[in-house]
């Protein structure tokens, strides 16, 4: 297999050590991911870089210019703090016209964007549950279409930001209190689903 310069980009506190030496499992957790792409990547031989990225593109698009990697790896799951912003920074490679791994932009809109995903399945009549969407900065208003037992979480966060037992509701309290919390805790609009549909 012929060697490549890879440039491998995570976010700018998940930059591992060159070993895991004197670290806690705890400790080794938190950046693992990244360490095992780089230390795989660099036993099968491959001329590894990496590069933290937090709320600047500059230093990406200098180590592109001047290294020329072949391709970026990309481990970003965010930008700037923003997890639908991710995608901002895979369209800015494709502007540089760098290979990279994983989704492109438009796959990562669709993916972040909850209610959207779920607009496109029930239009090619794949089964989802019914749903509702509750913007931040608007008066909650119930619709009667819902029944409950109901499901409550981000309509853009990941990685189960926001969901706990709580999130299940039985009641209009209930679901006023959750879609509160998703919008002043969570700073995001809440998704809905029943939980009960047939799907």
């Amino acid at each position: 297999m012929k060697s490549l310069k890879i440039l491998v980009v995570v976010h700018e506190s998940l930059m591992p050590p060159a070993s895991t030496e004197g670290y806690t499992d705890q400790q080794i957790d938190e950046w693992r991911t990244e360490y095992d792409v780089i230390t795989h990547l660099r036993a099968m031989g491959h001329d590894v870089r990496c590069l933290g990225v937090l709320d600047s593109l500059t230093a990406l698009r200098s180590e592109i210019a001047e290294w020329k990697p072949d391709v970026v790896f990309n481990l970003l799951e965010e930008f700037n703090g923003v997890v639908t912003y991710d995608q901002h920074v895979v369209a800015f490679l494709e502007l540089l016209e760098q290979p990279y791994t994983g989704c492109n932009p438009r796959g990562l809109l669709l993916s972040r964007d909850k209610p959207l995903s779920k607009q496109l399945l029930h239009y090619h009549r794949i089964p989802t549950p019914q749903f509702a969407v509750f913007p931040r900065g608007r008066v909650i208003r119930l619709p009667a279409k819902l029944r409950y037992p109901l499901f409550v979480k981000s309509a853009t966060e990941d990685a189960s930001l926001g969901i706990a037992q709580a999130s299940v509701v039985e009641t209009p309290e209930q679901l006023r209190d959750r879609i509160a919390f998703m919008h002043e805790q969570v700073k995001t609009d809440a998704l809905v689903e029943d939980i009960d549909s047939n799907v």
